[in-house]
């Protein structure tokens, strides 16, 4: 019976060895490694940012400094106390930290041709991002506009890193349909 690190190393890379997968991730210069570090890189930026909101929003920091700007008017505290940042029964920071990591694991999965030897990453990678960038449309163009009426540059960033990891795993997706497409 295979345990749970042989199935999900299985799953992942095949028969691959661990040190070759090692060798492969770290020094392939290929288009798909680099679209899938530069997703790692986007979605550390979105952690961080988040981390500071989920500070916040638990109660462990009391104040987000906001940019001192008359337009936009900047609020971070008001957006992120809102009912919308609290409305999935929890507050909405670690629910975009858990999306941010997932956005990572699922970009370091796999060997660097995994758009040949594992389809499902490339695709998976994509279905979760469209969604993450729609919500986070949703909220940089409607609710901090025209609901909180203030913005938030922790939000900001959030955003902007879900449109990055999207536009990021576009590229391996399309890839993968093509070849589906062509068999």
């Amino acid at each position: 019976m295979a345990n749970g690190k042989s199935l999900l190393r299985e799953t992942l890379s095949g028969d691959m060895p661990p040190r070759v997968l090692q060798q492969r991730v770290q020094h392939d210069q290929g288009d798909a490694m680099r679209l899938r570090r530069a997703t790692v890189v986007v979605s550390l930026a979105g952690i961080a940012s988040m981390a500071i909101v989920t500070l916040y929003q638990i109660g462990r920091v009391r104040h987000l400094p906001d940019p001192p700007t008359r337009r936009p008017h900047f609020h971070s505290d008001r957006v992120n106390a809102s009912e919308e940042a609290f409305g999935y029964g929890m507050p909405d920071g670690p629910i975009a930290l858990l999306a941010h990591a997932v956005n990572l694991a699922v970009a370091a999965a796999g060997p660097p041709d995994r758009t040949r030897h594992r389809p499902w990453l490339p695709l998976l990678a994509a279905a979760l991002a469209a969604p993450q960038a729609a919500v986070a449309a949703k909220y940089l163009f409607y609710q901090m506009p025209k609901v909180d009426k203030a913005w938030c540059p922790y939000c900001g960033v959030d955003a902007l890193t879900h449109f990055g990891t999207l536009g990021l795993v576009l590229p391996e997706a399309v890839w993968v349909l093509r070849a589906l497409r062509d068999r």
